[in-house]
Formats: structure tokens, sequence, C-alpha cells
């Protein structure tokens, strides 16, 4: 499953499939469960979908999610029996039965939503803490997710941001992101730039499993790519790929040596510095050694901390608390 803190319905890819992607494992296939339950249309969990429809024979709830990126999963919502590794199985929970779905969901069977919304999986479990560590993009190991008291990332080296509710939504994870370093320099962003608006809820940082490359607004962004830049005057730059405007030809290189960036957190409840490794931020986009930034600017106007930068760090949430924790090396 991808594990996304961006959203709030979990869902898996279900037989018999209109549409769906390859993916590594089996389809579910729903007719041979036991424990499978469709969700009906005037049933509490319907109503809490964003979007929701009517199987007007049956009476049962049909899902649609879209993402930002284009992806969508459109069928049956159900509830379930799931089981996470060897602990308890946890009965009657809402997720996606998807028949219709499209999307770079890469082989995974689906989606395990971890946002803060009341159909997300913490919120079923009603698991105030839980945590996970996402292993580098190339590894063949499975990351690792963890719920309850033992979830925490407790490490000394924790770096902990105060975890901000938005009146607009409860999905996201919002931050207190108070700045950036680069080579240990703070960088000239103004606090507007990473601040939300209390009123309207606009504005902002989350951290999102879900997103791939950390986003941020038009002005910060420059202002990172330009303090890298300076400080990588003897590597050789080349055109840009994709999103990214910032690249490297390093094939004839074994090593190299590039800026520090931190992310610095403030606001009441904790704060500090989660400096990141490099390969978190400088990222192989080919096989031939081309190298790019992994920040990229974005027109919206909420910014993302992505899961390139979060590659390697446990991190975890306490909305109890009102924390998330950032623990480099503790996976």
């Amino acid at each position: 499953m991808v594990l996304d803190t961006g959203s709030d319905v979990t869902w898996v890819q279900c037989q018999p499939c209109a549409d769906c992607y390859q993916q590594s494992d089996p389809v579910f296939d729903p007719s041979l469960s036991a424990s499978y339950a469709a969700v009906s249309c005037d049933s509490p969990r319907c109503r809490d979908l964003d979007t929701a429809a009517c199987r007007n024979a049956t009476g049962a709830c049909l899902y649609e999610v879209a993402y930002g990126d284009g992806s969508y999963t459109v069928g049956d919502f159900a509830t379930e029996t799931l089981t996470l590794g060897d602990s308890t199985p946890v009965t009657n929970v809402a997720i996606g039965c998807g028949h219709d779905n499209e999307g770079l969901f890469v082989g995974a069977a689906g989606l395990l939503a971890l946002g803060g919304g009341p159909l997300s999986f913490p919120s079923q479990i009603s698991a105030s803490t839980f945590s996970y560590c996402l292993v580098d993009r190339d590894s063949p190991a499975a990351s690792t997710l963890q719920f309850g008291a033992d979830a925490e990332a407790a490490a000394a080296d924790t770096v902990t941001a105060p975890l901000i509710r938005s009146p607009r939504t409860g999905t996201f994870y919002y931050v207190a992101l108070s700045g950036i370093t680069v080579g240990g320099q703070p960088l000239s962003i103004p606090a507007s730039a990473f601040a939300m608006d209390a009123t309207s809820g606009s504005g902002g940082v989350i951290v999102d499993s879900g997103t791939a490359v950390t986003r941020l607004q038009a002005s910060a962004y420059a202002a990172l790519r330009d303090a890298f830049v300076r400080g990588t005057p003897s590597l050789p730059r080349t055109s840009g790929v994709s999103l990214f405007d910032t690249c490297y030809d390093l094939s004839d290189r074994t090593s190299v040596e590039v800026p520090a960036v931190s992310l610095r957190f403030g606001g009441g409840g904790g704060g500090g510095a989660l400096r990141l490794p490099a390969k978190n931020y400088l990222i192989p986009v080919d096989g031939a050694g081309t190298y790019c930034l992994a920040f990229a600017p974005t027109n919206a106007a909420v910014s993302i901390i992505g899961n390139v930068q979060q590659q390697g760090i446990r991190v975890s949430f306490d909305t109890a608390k009102g924390a998330v924790g950032f623990a480099p090396n503790k996976c």
C-alpha cells in the first residue's frame, strides 16, 4: 500500500476491474471475503465522503477520490477486516473497493490513508499516535509503519514541529516551518511564505508522504535554489529535467560535496532544525549521472514537505499533543 498522510480514504484495487493498473500482488476479490460488507448510502460513513453516490438498485455507497497529480480511484465503499503484520485484526474498517483506478501508484495494491479526517485509518482505529519511516526510493526493503504509544520518535536528536490545525480541513497535517538554511546560512524568506491564515486556513506548510518532491512558494524556492547554486560553483551544470530546473552532470564524479540544507521549525511546543541527508535533496534522475536539486516551486497557496525529503527519517505524529517529530536514522 502507498502511505498517504495527505488523504482520508483507504482503498484497494478490486475485482471485477473496469480499469486497474498493474500491481505486484493479486487484485483483491471481495467475493472471496466473508468479512466484506457494503456501506449503505444512508450511513454516516457514506456522508463523510467528499464525493459519493448511490447504487439505486442496492442502496450501496459509491466513492470517488481524485488526487493532485491526476490519479483517481472509483468504486464501492465497504467495511472490511484489516490486519497489519502480526497485530490483532481490526474489524469494520471502511475502505474503498476500487474498480476503476488510474495513476502513479507503481505496483501498489492501493492506498492507506493516514490523514486527519474521520475516515482515515488512524481516526477509524482511534490512534492518536503513529509513525513511519520511508526507505530510499531505490531500496528493495519495505517502509515501516507503527501505531500506538511506541510509535513516537523518542530519540534524543528528534526535531519536533508544532502541529497546526486548519479551520478549513481536518485532513492535512500542517507544521510551523519557520525557515530554511543552506550551508549554515539562514535564507532571507519572509515569514508570510510559510504562514497559514488562521481565519481562512489558506497558505501554510503540510507534511505529505503522498507527494514526492517538496514544493515551496516561488520566492522561497528561488532563495533556496540560488543559495544552493552559489554553494556548488565547481559542479558542472546541465539542463533541467521535468519539474527540476537545477541539475548537474556528475557522471565523472565518485563523490561530491554540497551545502547542507536544513528545515527550521518554530512556534509553541517545540522547534529545532532538521538537517536533511544530501541524498534527500540531490537525487539521480536517470542512469547517466544527472542529479537534480529535489525541490520545486508551486503556485498553490500551500507548501508541501514531500517524501523524498522524508526518506530515512522516522516521522511521528501525535495528534493529542499536537506535534510532529522527525528522528533521523531511527528506522
